[in-house]
């Protein structure tokens, strides 16, 4: 498929003692499902409203493996990976 933007992100709670990584072909409508009614039991369950990272992809293969590698890493490189581009873990949210 091509045309798309595929995007690896990364929510947190208001304390950032929780880390959802996902993947999805349309960020805004994901974070609003996540954040209006979520059908996702870990991020109604943990309340992660704070996106704190994005990836852009445009090979949805790519997006997958990236998605994957990050989900098998420790709390502490997700946390080097997340402190590279927003340090303060702002909430990306209105910025897309």
């Amino acid at each position: 498929m091509t045309g798309f933007n595929y995007y690896v992100y990364i929510l947190t709670n208001k304390r950032n003692t929780v880390l959802y990584i996902g993947i999805t072909n349309n960020l805004s409508r994901r974070i609003e499902e996540h954040l209006l009614v979520s059908t996702n039991d870990f991020v109604r369950k943990y309340n992660l409203i704070k996106l704190i990272y994005v990836e852009t992809f445009t090979d949805p293969l790519t997006a997958i493996t990236r998605e994957k590698e990050i989900k098998g890493w420790t709390r502490k490189k997700k946390e080097e990976l997340i402190n590279k581009t927003n340090p303060e873990w702002n909430d990306l949210i209105k910025s897309i």
